[in-house]
């Protein structure tokens, strides 16, 4: 992965002195909340319902070890003892004090962390394939371009105060995995005649939230030299005209739809002529291409670090069918013979999805040193993934997930569950999301995942939608309904090449309903399927009808167990 030189070392170490004395200037009341209020979020720190949150940018989803030993140290010695992995591939701390924040980015630095741009109505964190440089349906390694446009936008001075905040994925292999559509630039790298210079296909004005669109194809294909000059005046033509009088009207997807794509692209095209003809086209160098795709080499490093294999004992015959079971979902053979790629879920029903302590971030830090390459990826499902794993050592590893709670072979079923922290953190929220998603989880037994079959359950607690609802197989999104949370169903949305936006089936639920309502669809499902279907198959075969007569035409089932426990408390 990349590292910081001097100069990027240089860039942050000068951020944190400088929020450090603004800081100091508004605890002394030299400072009204006013004027603080954007000089914190330029440093991702937020309010939140009962404390200050800070998100830490986890550029295109990439840590080495050190660094989650750095970010386990901050959970233990200034929060809660544990960490929140986002659906935007960053890393939540939702109980630090606000004096301690000068001193936690002083510690993030340390290690080459920030949390710049990671608020505020900017070029937020990239996000890209968890898989990158290991998939077998490659086509481009999407990292060092990532870096490449991380770099550029990373303190942009025209794009620091843009409308609303700004989303880039990027994805380089056959199959998305990265929601290409649903961001303000979604950008595919396909290959080129110079192996160094990919072709991009570009979208723009997807998003989801308050108003889900999937993103219009802006260019089928983008010689990669001319990338830059393309985002540039991209965000330069909705920096003009995006809509700053209405909050609710600002993403860039709401000008796409206003003026339509071809209006878009003609004003683009006029500003990449205006750069042109000024001579301020923006076109890397191939030298620089070549420095930040070095990092990126990650054989090479593999190869310079390679050790002798952990011994792993054999195997039991009592252990057999569970490691199994967990190969063949939660383990990914790499294109490089002999390695796998292995996600290590987060979803446990002892905490939310996405919660890691620092104990277990400590203890994955150790896994990618001993079983991988010394990195661990961020995945926009909340879950982590270790690279370069020895297929032999796979019992190993798996050995000590499982004591730790992560070796559940649930990857892409219906356990694998996503959920925003909802009204227990954000004051934003409507509902809180984690008592349903622990209720939805405690719904369906382990044995019975692999006959459910691919299922993903997205729960967001407001119209924001940070926990992808609207793109989830069955979605729920938290609603307030004359004070009293409720939460509204969708159907049929997905990822991948297919992305789609789910439907909503009807009238919102109580929260004690959501088991009963989830169980119902799953149970229509697996009566009317026809051999071999899916979920979405089936429901696309026979459309939504069954599926909301069967939720309807439900009694309400007794209070759920951990919805009355979450009840107990907040009572």
């Amino acid at each position: 992965m990349y590292r910081y030189d001097s100069w990027d070392q240089a860039l942050v170490q000068s951020r944190v002195a400088q929020y450090r004395d603004q800081l100091r200037r508004f605890l002394a009341g030299e400072l009204g909340e006013d004027e603080f209020r954007p000089l914190r979020l330029q440093n991702g720190l937020y309010v939140q319902r009962h404390a200050p949150m800070l998100r830490v940018a986890i550029p295109y989803g990439l840590l080495e070890a050190r660094q989650l030993r750095a970010l386990a140290d901050i959970a233990r010695r200034y929060d809660r003892g544990y960490g929140h992995f986002t659906t935007r591939q960053n890393l939540q701390f939702n109980w630090i004090r606000l004096e301690d924040t000068a001193d936690i980015l002083e510690r993030l630095a340390e290690v080459g962390l920030h949390a710049i741009q990671t608020s505020g109505n900017c070029i937020r964190n990239l996000t890209t394939d968890p898989f990158a440089g290991a998939a077998p349906d490659e086509r481009v390694d999407p990292r060092p371009w990532c870096e490449l446009i991380r770099q550029w936008s990373s303190f942009h001075p025209e794009f620091a105060f843009l409308p609303r905040k700004f989303k880039i994925a990027v994805h380089g292999a056959e199959e998305d995995r990265v929601l290409v559509r649903a961001h303000d630039i979604g950008l595919e790298l396909l290959p080129g005649e110079d192996p160094l210079l990919p072709r991009v296909r570009v979208f723009v004005g997807g998003g989801l939230g308050r108003t889900p669109i999937l993103g219009k194809l802006l260019y089928d294909e983008v010689p990669a030299e001319e990338l830059f000059t393309v985002l540039e005046a991209i965000l330069h033509v909705y920096n003009r005209h995006g809509r700053r009088d209405n909050l609710y009207k600002a993403r860039i997807k709401i000008l796409v739809q206003a003026i339509g794509v071809d209006a878009f692209r003609a004003e683009v095209d006029a500003y990449r002529a205006e750069l042109a003809a000024q001579g301020e086209a923006l076109r890397p160098t191939r030298e620089e291409i070549e420095r930040v795709a070095v990092h990126f080499d990650d054989l090479r490093r593999v190869r310079a670090r390679q050790t002798e294999p952990p011994a792993v004992a054999p195997l039991g015959a009592d252990e057999w069918p569970a490691f199994t079971r967990w190969r063949q979902r939660n383990v990914h053979l790499q294109r490089q013979p002999g390695y796998a790629l292995v996600v290590l879920t987060t979803k446990r029903a002892t905490s939310a999805p996405g919660d890691v302590s620092a104990t277990e971030m400590e203890a994955i830090a150790d896994w990618a040193e001993r079983y991988g390459d010394g990195e661990i990826r961020v995945t926009h499902e909340q879950n982590l993934a270790l690279a370069w794993v020895r297929e032999e050592t796979l019992p190993g590893l798996w050995r000590e997930a499982r004591a730790l709670g992560f070796g559940h072979p649930s990857f892409r079923l219906a356990h694998d569950l996503i959920s925003c922290p909802g009204g227990d953190y954000c004051a934003l929220a409507n509902a809180r999301s984690i008592p349903v998603a622990q209720a939805l989880l405690a719904e369906f037994a382990e044995a019975e995942l692999e006959d459910i079959g691919p299922l993903s359950i997205n729960v967001s607690g407001c119209m924001n939608a940070c926990g992808h609802h609207h793109v989830g197989h069955i979605g729920v999104l938290g609603v307030d309904k004359n004070g009293e949370e409720w939460f509204q169903v969708t159907i049929g949305g997905r990822q991948g090449n297919d992305t789609r936006l789910g439907k909503v089936i009807g009238p919102a639920f109580r929260a004690e309903d959501m088991p009963r309502v989830a169980r119902t669809l799953v149970e229509t499902y697996r009566a009317r399927r026809a051999p071999g279907e899916t979920f979405l198959d089936t429901l696309d075969r026979l459309g939504p009808a069954p599926f909301k007569e069967a939720v309807y035409a439900g009694t309400p089932a007794a209070r759920h167990p951990a919805l009355q426990e979450a009840a107990d408390v907040e009572a």
